[in-house]
């Protein structure tokens, strides 16, 4: 089994061959790739849909851009921006990511455990 520019081959099992931490996040952010996204969402039981997707999508552009995490108000605001005061709302969010934004948006996205609440207030 080989990776490729961090990209497993087919003939490997993709989350099996990332150094992760006891809840399953990854330790290294940049060992992500977007291939992994089905993976990750169905460790929790979760399908992506297009919602689901842009989330994680804003998360990987924001991590990229500043080198952090976006906080969960962050991204209400630009949720709110895209898709309306209606769906831009915490409720929404847990809809989505019912284990909450840290552990599953972010998870999925491939950051590491965020160390502050902050995420989900």
């Amino acid at each position: 089994m080989s990776m490729t520019l961090g990209i497993p081959t087919q003939d490997e099992p993709a989350l099996t061959q990332l150094e992760r931490d006891e809840e399953g996040f990854l330790l290294n952010t940049h060992d992500w790739h977007p291939d992994l996204i089905n993976a990750f969402a169905a460790e929790d039981k979760l399908e992506i849909t297009a919602e689901r997707r842009e989330i994680v999508d804003y998360i990987r552009d924001y991590f990229e851009k500043n080198l952090s995490v976006p906080e969960a108000r962050t991204l209400l605001k630009h949720l709110q921006t895209v898709w309306g005061k209606d769906k831009a709302t915490r409720r929404y969010l847990y809809q989505l990511f019912p284990r909450g934004y840290g552990q599953q948006a972010c998870k999925i996205a491939g950051m590491r455990k965020p160390r502050k609440l902050m995420l989900d207030v």
